[in-house]
């Protein structure tokens, strides 16, 4: 239950989201890339998702684990849904 804590904190699966690529984000990449959202809270997010093994930080920046591209797999269908839900929506 502890993971879907802190998933359900803000900005927790807006940094995964961001962090989907194959190339590394540096902070100041993901602080632009998830709205600008402030240093502190970037900052602790990645704390959180780095001490559960989702995040890691490698030459190139920020980037997701195998454990946080296995959690990433899991959110597509959910991203899809949420996407057919809001085509519904208008």
């Amino acid at each position: 239950m502890e993971l879907l804590d802190l998933l359900g904190r803000r900005w927790a699966l807006r940094v995964i989201w961001e962090l989907r690529g194959d190339t590394g984000l540096t902070f100041r990449e993901l602080q632009t890339a998830s709205g600008d959202l402030s240093s502190s809270v970037l900052t602790g997010r990645l704390r959180e998702l780095t001490d559960v093994g989702v995040v890691a930080r490698d030459q190139s920046g920020y980037v997701l684990t195998p454990r946080g591209r296995e959690l990433l797999d899991l959110l597509l269908p959910l991203d899809a849904w949420a996407r057919k839900w809001a085509r519904s929506k208008r």
